[in-house]
C-alpha cells in the first residue's frame, strides 16, 4: 500500500513539475494607453507581430475602461507591438523582447506622441533638430525628416523664383512695358497655377496691352485678358473685384449682356459697394440708348447708396426723357423723383461738375424749391 501511495505522489509531483515548466515557457505583456486628451483610452487595439524569424505569431487584445491591457501566452522572442486606433496604426514599439515568467510593459501615450510629432515637424520645417530629437528618431523617421527638409528647400527656391518673377511683372506693368509684363506673369502662372493673383495680374497685363493696340491685335489681347479673368474667378469666385474688372473688359469687347451679368454678380457679393455696380450698368445702358433700363439701374444705385451723387444726377437725367409736354400755363411737369434727385445731387455736390446742369433743369421745371446751392449754405444746414 505504501508503494501505491508513493507512486501516486510521484505522479502528482511529475504533473506539477511539467505544468509549471509549461507555464514558465509563456510570456506576458501588460500596458496602458493614454489618449490625446491625456485620459485612459478604452477600446484601443494592441497588436503583436513576431519579427525575429523564429516562427510566426500574430495576436491582439483591447484596452479596458481603465485604458489597460493584458496579453499572456506569448512565446519568447522579439515582437512589433502596435497601437491600432480605428483600424490605423498610430504608434508602435519595434524589437520588443519578451522573456519567460517576467511580465513586460509596453505603454503608449498619444498625447505625448502628438506633442513630439508637432515639435519634430516644426524642427524639420526650420531645418534644425536638437540632439535629443535626433536621438529619438528611428531610421524611418530620420529618412522622412530628411525628405521633408529636401521638399522644404525645393519649395523655398520655388517661392523665391515665383516672387522674383512676379515682382518683375509688376515692375514691367508699372513701366507700361506690357509685352514684358505678359511674359513675366505667364511664367508666374506656370509656377503657381493655383494662385488667383497671378491670373488677375496676367489678365490686367493683357488688357493694358490691348488698350495700347488697335484692330485685331486689340481684340486678341482683350480676349486673352478675359480668358485669364475667368481662370482667376474659377479659383476665387467670391471676389467681387475680379468680377468688376472682368465686366469692364467684357464691355471693351462690346459684350454688354455679359458685362452686366458680371456687375450683378459683384453687387450680390459686395452689397456695401453695389451702388457703383448698378451705376456702371446704368451708364452702359445709357450709352446703348436704353433709357428705361438705365433709369431702373440708376434707381437701384441710389436705393443702395443715396449718397452717390453721380447716380442721383444720372437718374434725374434718365427721368427727363419721360417729361410730358408743358401744360397750358407753360410749366413743365417733372416725372416723380426727378426734382428730388436733382436736389439731392446739389446737396451732395453743390459745386460738382454737373451742378450747373442740375440748377438749370430745376429752373426749367418751374420748381418753387430752392435752386441756389453753395458750400457755405450746405454747411449751415
Amino acid at each position: 500500500m505504501f508503494a501505491a501511495v508513493r507512486s501516486k505522489l510521484l505522479f502528482v509531483l511529475c504533473l506539477f513539475f511539467l505544468s509549471s515548466t509549461a507555464w514558465a515557457q509563456l510570456c506576458t505583456v501588460v500596458g496602458s494607453v493614454i489618449g490625446p486628451d491625456g485620459q485612459p483610452y478604452k477600446g484601443a487595439v494592441i497588436k503583436f507581430t513576431r519579427t525575429d524569424g523564429n516562427g510566426e505569431y500574430t495576436g491582439q487584445v483591447k484596452t479596458d475602461k481603465k485604458g489597460e491591457y493584458f496579453h499572456g501566452g506569448l512565446p519568447r522572442g522579439k515582437f512589433k507591438v502596435s497601437l491600432i486606433i480605428d483600424g490605423k496604426e498610430v504608434d508602435s514599439v519595434s524589437n520588443f523582447q519578451t522573456e519567460f515568467a517576467t511580465p513586460h510593459h509596453a505603454d503608449f501615450d498619444m498625447q505625448k506622441l502628438a506633442l513630439k510629432n508637432a515639435a519634430l515637424n516644426q524642427a524639420a520645417q526650420s531645418g534644425q533638430l536638437t540632439k535629443e530629437q535626433q536621438k529619438e528618431l528611428t531610421p524611418q523617421d530620420k529618412a522622412a525628416v530628411e525628405e521633408q527638409l529636401k521638399e522644404q528647400q525645393k519649395l523655398s527656391l520655388k517661392n523665391k523664383a515665383l516672387k522674383d518673377t512676379f515682382a518683375a511683372g509688376q515692375a514691367a506693368l508699372a513701366a507700361k512695358q506690357y509685352d514684358e509684363a505678359v511674359a513675366q506673369f505667364s511664367k508666374a502662372a506656370d509656377m503657381a497655377p493655383d494662385q488667383p493673383a497671378v491670373w488677375i495680374y496676367l489678365a490686367e497685363a493683357y488688357v493694358n496691352l490691348g488698350d495700347s493696340k488697335t484692330g485685331a491685335d486689340r481684340q486678341d489681347a482683350l480676349s486673352k485678358g478675359c480668358d485669364n479673368f475667368q481662370k482667376a474667378i474659377a479659383l476665387k469666385p467670391d471676389d467681387a473685384v475680379m468680377h468688376r474688372k472682368y465686366a469692364q473688359t467684357l464691355l471693351k469687347l462690346n459684350k454688354p449682356a455679359d458685362a452686366q451679368a458680371e456687375w450683378e454678380k459683384a453687387a450680390a457679393l459686395d452689397p456695401a459697394n453695389a451702388a457703383k455696380d448698378y451705376y456702371n450698368i446704368g451708364s452702359m445702358l445709357t450709352n446703348l440708348g436704353q433709357a428705361d433700363a438705365a433709369s431702373a439701374e440708376f434707381k437701384k444705385a441710389i436705393d443702395a447708396n443715396p449718397e452717390l451723387a453721380d447716380a442721383q444726377f444720372q437718374y434725374a437725367i434718365s427721368l427727363s426723357a419721360k417729361m410730358p409736354p408743358p401744360g397750358p400755363d407753360g410749366k413743365v411737369i417733372a416725372p416723380p423723383g426727378m426734382k428730388e434727385a436733382l436736389e439731392k445731387y446739389l446737396q451732395l455736390q453743390p459745386n460738382g461738375p454737373n451742378a450747373d446742369a442740375a440748377k438749370n433743369l430745376l429752373a426749367l421745371l418751374g420748381s418753387s424749391l430752392q435752386t441756389t446751392y453753395d458750400a457755405d449754405k450746405k454747411k449751415k444746414h
